[in-house]
């Protein structure tokens, strides 16, 4: 690893937020990692069956899910695009603050 890049750890079921590239600012949550990169889906522009390949220091993490979502990815259940949907939408309108 680059001694300048600081050394993050991600784990499945994380939720992060791309720092760089056409989907900045979108939220995604990890379902898998291949070395220097992460494996992201959101459920929509990127499903499970088609996850986003991005580079980990293009990704924030924002927080670890404590969600029923986040119990299935760990657990290596079925999950569906749609409650990936579902959750994310959630979350991102709780970290906006609103209602």
């Amino acid at each position: 690893m680059d001694p300048g890049i600081p050394d993050i750890e991600f784990n499945i079921s994380d939720v992060v937020v791309s720092t760089a590239g056409h989907d900045k600012g979108k939220l995604f949550y990890v379902i898998g990692t291949e070395a220097p990169y992460l494996l992201l889906a959101n459920g929509k522009d990127r499903t499970l069956e088609k996850p986003k390949r991005k580079k980990r220091t293009h990704a924030r993490k924002v927080l670890r899910s404590e969600t029923r979502v986040a119990a299935k990815l760990i657990a290596g259940d079925k999950v569906l695009n749609s409650e990936l949907r579902r959750d994310l939408a959630y979350l991102s309108r709780d970290m906006q603050g609103t209602t």
